[in-house]
């Protein structure tokens, strides 16, 4: 049985709360800096992310006419809880102490709350440009989302265990799953892009055309908690990409002493969720807004499709190793 004050430990500091409070600032910066770097600017300095949060908690509160306090209060506060929950379950060091079969179906519909809120908020606010940018949040949820699910259950399917950290265990004992499912790996980026809403799939906060679309109407510590949330699903993402693809922490071989397993792998967590973000922020800057005619279209015919056909793969990837 797991030690009470180790498990509380894990939840609270490390690789938990704390840690990822501290990890999804440091991203944040790395992010804006490697964008600007890219675009010939010199970017932010290394504390911008903090101080832009403590900034924004320190704001006063603005409510709009006619909107429930208390609701508009809570809803930050339960995307922000679900994205700190889902990031438990994925293994930073090791084998996560609070794996269970599962839980990668968990993580996935936990992920999927911040984007209700994003839709509640802009719909609860009573201002035009949060509604269009609410309806917009949602449209383009059930666009990427069955990409999104499909590509990352593959590995699931490939591993035969519905753990995360069962699936980043079968990669250590055979090889990562990128190898098979390149076609996921990708679909898998470009759909946590749109999830993230990162361009080109800013969409439903268009400053261009709706202003901050659902944002428009948050203030103070509720704008900081959405940005806070945003900066968290950035580390969760990479994070469920790098575990499910790319193995994770885990190594192939066994280090003396055995605690020595723990901060390479922990290392080995950093470098792939950073080769990750990468990939995202090169993304960023390559490439325009897209319209949500336009996502529709690309979503539906081609992502969703590229995701139908690595599952068919991995089924007979599967099938040819039972029978052969």
């Amino acid at each position: 049985m797991t030690d009470p004050v180790f498990i509380l430990l894990y939840i609270v500091l490390f690789p938990g709360f704390i840690f990822l409070f501290v990890y999804a600032l440091f991203l944040s910066f790395l992010d804006r800096k490697i964008v600007a770097r890219m675009q010939n600017r010199v970017g932010p300095p290394f504390y911008q992310p903090f101080a832009d949060l403590v900034k924004m908690l320190a704001k006063e509160v603005i409510d709009p006419d006619g909107v429930d306090r208390g609701l508009f209060d809570a809803i930050p506060l339960v995307a922000l809880a679900a994205v700190m929950t889902a990031f438990l379950y994925v293994p930073v060091t090791g084998y996560s102490p609070l794996a269970f079969p599962g839980d990668l179906v968990v993580v996935l519909y936990l992920m999927i709350i911040p984007t209700f809120a994003l839709f509640l908020l802009g719909w609860l606010s009573r201002n035009i440009f949060s509604a269009i940018g609410g309806i917009r949040a949602a449209t383009q949820m059930f666009i990427y989302e069955v990409p999104f699910f499909l590509a990352l259950l593959a590995p699931a399917i490939m591993a035969g265990t519905w753990s995360i950290s069962g699936i980043v265990v079968w990669q250590q004992h055979n090889t990562w799953l990128v190898f098979f499912q390149p076609i996921g790996f990708v679909v898998a980026l470009i759909c946590l892009q749109a999830k993230l809403e990162r361009t080109p799939f800013d969409i439903p906060e268009a400053e261009t055309e709706i202003v901050a679309g659902p944002l428009t109407e948050l203030t103070g510590r509720r704008l900081a908690i959405i940005h806070l949330t945003t900066e968290i699903s950035l580390v969760v993402g990479s994070a469920l990409i790098a575990a499910l693809f790319l193995g994770g922490p885990m190594i192939p071989w066994t280090l003396s002493p055995s605690w020595l397993n723990e901060v390479v792998g922990f290392c080995v967590f950093l470098v792939k969720t950073l080769a990750v973000l990468l990939v995202l922020s090169s993304i960023k800057v390559a490439t325009g807004r897209i319209r949500i005619d336009q996502l529709n279209d690309i979503g539906w015919k081609y992502i969703a499709s590229a995701a139908l056909v690595q599952v068919g793969m991995v089924l007979v990837i599967n099938y040819l190793w039972v029978t052969l």
